[in-house]
Protein backbone atom coordinates (compact mmCIF):
# COMPACT_ATOMS: atom_id res chain seq x y z
CA UNK A 1 0.00 0.00 0.00
CA UNK A 2 1.41 3.51 -1.06
CA UNK A 3 -0.04 6.72 -0.10
CA UNK A 4 0.08 9.25 -3.42
CA UNK A 5 0.11 13.09 -2.87
CA UNK A 6 -1.66 14.50 -5.74
CA UNK A 7 -0.68 18.25 -6.76
CA UNK A 8 -2.44 20.89 -8.88
CA UNK A 9 -0.69 21.09 -12.63
CA UNK A 10 -1.87 24.77 -12.20
CA UNK A 11 -2.78 27.61 -10.51
CA UNK A 12 -6.12 27.94 -10.42
CA UNK A 13 -9.53 27.36 -8.85
CA UNK A 14 -11.17 24.34 -7.96
CA UNK A 15 -14.15 24.28 -10.04
CA UNK A 16 -15.90 21.24 -9.00
CA UNK A 17 -15.06 17.69 -6.97
CA UNK A 18 -15.66 14.54 -8.62
CA UNK A 19 -14.64 11.75 -5.83
CA UNK A 20 -15.30 12.19 -2.18
CA UNK A 21 -12.81 10.59 0.52
CA UNK A 22 -13.62 6.96 0.51
CA UNK A 23 -14.36 6.57 -3.28
CA UNK A 24 -12.67 3.92 -5.03
CA UNK A 25 -11.03 5.36 -8.29
CA UNK A 26 -9.08 3.52 -11.30
CA UNK A 27 -5.89 5.00 -13.35
CA UNK A 28 -7.23 7.94 -15.08
CA UNK A 29 -10.49 8.39 -13.24
CA UNK A 30 -11.20 12.25 -12.41
CA UNK A 31 -11.32 13.01 -9.06
CA UNK A 32 -11.41 16.72 -8.89
CA UNK A 33 -11.66 19.32 -11.81
CA UNK A 34 -9.64 22.87 -11.45
CA UNK A 35 -10.65 25.81 -13.39
CA UNK A 36 -7.40 27.94 -14.71
CA UNK A 37 -7.53 30.59 -17.82
CA UNK A 38 -11.38 29.65 -18.63
CA UNK A 39 -10.03 25.97 -19.22
CA UNK A 40 -11.11 22.87 -17.29
CA UNK A 41 -8.06 21.08 -16.62
CA UNK A 42 -8.82 17.14 -14.67
CA UNK A 43 -6.57 15.68 -11.87
CA UNK A 44 -6.99 11.88 -12.51
CA UNK A 45 -5.76 9.11 -10.26
CA UNK A 46 -2.25 7.63 -11.80
CA UNK A 47 -3.58 4.12 -10.10
CA UNK A 48 -6.34 2.45 -9.25
CA UNK A 49 -6.62 3.89 -5.82
CA UNK A 50 -8.46 4.91 -2.78
CA UNK A 51 -9.23 8.52 -1.98
CA UNK A 52 -8.01 8.88 1.33
CA UNK A 53 -8.28 12.69 2.00
CA UNK A 54 -9.49 15.66 0.18
CA UNK A 55 -6.90 18.99 0.74
CA UNK A 56 -9.30 21.18 -1.07
CA UNK A 57 -12.86 22.58 -1.38
CA UNK A 58 -15.05 23.77 -4.44
CA UNK A 59 -14.27 27.10 -4.94
CA UNK A 60 -11.17 26.73 -3.76
CA UNK A 61 -8.07 29.23 -5.05
CA UNK A 62 -4.37 26.82 -5.60
CA UNK A 63 -1.23 27.91 -6.69
CA UNK A 64 0.94 25.19 -9.15
CA UNK A 65 2.07 22.55 -6.73
CA UNK A 66 -0.22 22.66 -4.03
CA UNK A 67 -1.71 19.80 -2.63
CA UNK A 68 -5.05 18.77 -3.69
CA UNK A 69 -5.87 15.59 -2.82
CA UNK A 70 -4.09 12.15 -1.13
CA UNK A 71 -5.30 8.35 -2.41
CA UNK A 72 -3.96 5.03 -1.01
CA UNK A 73 -3.23 2.86 -3.67
CA UNK A 74 -3.35 -1.20 -2.89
Amino acid sequence: MAEIQLESPVTGVVWKIVAAPGSVVAAGDTILIMESMKMEIPIESPEDATVTLLHVAEGDQVSEDDPVATIQTG
